[in-house]
């Protein structure tokens, strides 16, 4: 599971049957202060999530698989849930 804010959405013409009535939105992985930025990456979204959103990424295929309850699915990152706050303590 990963901490990510959803920086887009994706539009297809034609997709795979897993992605149909699916929403998919770009992610871009949160990191600690002076940690090197993660690259992007696409997520199905379970959750309603929309561009701004703070969310909980299950990044694990068979986690993935399981959420979305396709055992076959070709589903590697599943958006589970969306963030209200976070709170980090001092780290000094």
């Amino acid at each position: 599971m990963i901490l990510g804010k959803v920086v887009g959405t994706v539009v297809t013409t034609i997709s795979h049957p897993h992605y149909d009535n699916r929403r998919l939105l770009v992610v871009q992985p949160m990191t600690l202060p002076g940690e090197p930025p993660a690259g992007d990456f696409i997520a199905v979204d379970h959750t309603h999530a929309g561009v701004g959103d703070t969310v909980l990424v299950n990044r694990e295929g068979n986690g993935a698989r399981q959420a979305l309850k396709l055992p076959d699915g070709c589903i590697i990152s599943v958006i589970v849930g969306i963030v209200d706050s976070i709170h980090l303590p001092s780290l000094e």
